[in-house]
């Protein structure tokens, strides 16, 4: 009897709506902790695994669907959240010295990746644009703020604004999926 072979190829579900809402929610978590409002370690923890983990499965599942660009800015970030993550924990428990210039060295490095991901928003969405944009300055902001020319709380108003653009488009996304049409608009640009 002959094997008979599927062609029928698995349909991935949109990993956007659970990146972005990863990105989103921890980076807005993460600047009410630079605002002052929480005092404890909860936004990098949950770094590890909602800034980072979710975004590393969206990634690779934009990967499977063959977006170059969500495969490097979801697993980008995602290891991002994890390694500043692991690096506040090791400070925590007495490993490493927190080092403020290398942080913003580091924001920097952040800063200009995302700046040239930016360019590769300009035929997505005003959303994306949104989002990217704002997330390039956040990183210079952050820099500022260890380099001590900043308060943080210039870079978590800032931020917030950033994470909420990004919540928006993972709402956004999920309600396309729901009602089959844009309940909440991202401003896609015609191809």
């Amino acid at each position: 009897m002959a094997k008979v072979i599927s062609t029928e190829s698995t349909q991935w579900a949109n990993p956007g709506a659970l990146g972005l809402a990863g990105f989103g929610l921890n980076t807005i978590l993460l600047q009410i902790h630079n605002l002052g409002l929480i005092q404890g370690t909860l936004p990098l923890i949950y770094g590890f695994f909602w800034g980072g983990a979710a975004q590393i499965i969206a990634g690779i599942i934009d990967a499977r669907r063959g977006d170059t660009f969500g495969l490097t800015a979801f697993t980008s970030y995602g290891l991002f959240w994890i390694g500043l993550s692991f690096y506040f924990l090791l400070h925590w428990i007495g490993i490493v010295e927190m080092e403020s210039s290398g942080l913003a060295w580091l924001f920097i490095c952040w800063g200009i990746f995302t700046g040239y991901m930016t360019l590769g928003t300009i035929r997505m969405s005003v959303l994306h644009i949104i989002v990217f944009t704002t997330l390039t300055i956040l990183f210079f902001l952050l820099a500022g703020v260890f380099f001590n020319v900043l308060p943080p709380i210039v870079a978590g108003i800032e931020g917030i604004l950033c994470g909420a653009a990004a919540a928006y488009g993972s709402a956004a996304i999920v309600l396309h999926d729901k009602f089959g049409k844009w309940v909440l608009p991202l401003g896609l640009f015609s191809s």
